[in-house]
């Protein structure tokens, strides 16, 4: 694997959504949800989301969603990394590419993760986040999503991106 530096962080062009797809599709915590290709793929099509690819020597090393309109503004929708990239800083490096951009307008960001998906649930504690609900049997029965939350305090008062 290359050094990160080598990685670039750039918004996904239509043409990388299908490659993305496919690789949530064969990724947890879709393959346990059950989520279908064309449900992915429209999530990754949304022009409403901010949308971002990690690549590395032209291919897509990973991948981040981002909602960025109210009222969920600041809530990561979806993450994925490549195999082959994983353990490599791909997942970090677009987390903070999206916090950047998050903090930037709001104090809060917010992403939910399956109750099953013990490996991002550190990966997420690692970046700061804590649990702050549960939402039981919201995405498929007798699963939950665990709600988690990276702040810098309050709304109110919020001087956008100080830290």
């Amino acid at each position: 694997m290359e050094p990160a530096q080598a990685v670039v962080i750039r918004p996904l062009e239509d043409a990388d959504a299908a490659q993305c797809a496919r690789m949530m599709q064969a990724s947890e915590p879709w393959v346990t949800l059950g989520t279908k290709y064309q449900t992915l793929l429209g999530v990754l099509r949304n022009p409403d989301r901010e949308r971002t690819v990690a690549a590395r020597n032209g291919s897509i090393a990973g991948c981040i969603v981002v909602n960025t309109a109210q009222p969920l503004s600041g809530y990561i929708q979806a993450i994925c990394v490549a195999p082959g990239e994983r353990g490599g800083g791909i997942g970090r490096m677009l987390m903070e590419h999206a916090e950047a951009g998050i903090f930037a307008a709001s104090p809060n960001v917010f992403l939910f993760v399956s109750d099953f998906n013990a490996a991002a649930q550190s990966f997420y504690e690692r970046l700061g986040y804590r649990k702050v609900g549960e939402l039981p049997d919201y995405l498929v029965p007798g699963r939950s999503e665990w709600l988690l939350r990276k702040s810098r305090g309050p709304i109110r008062g919020y001087a956008g991106g100080a830290r």
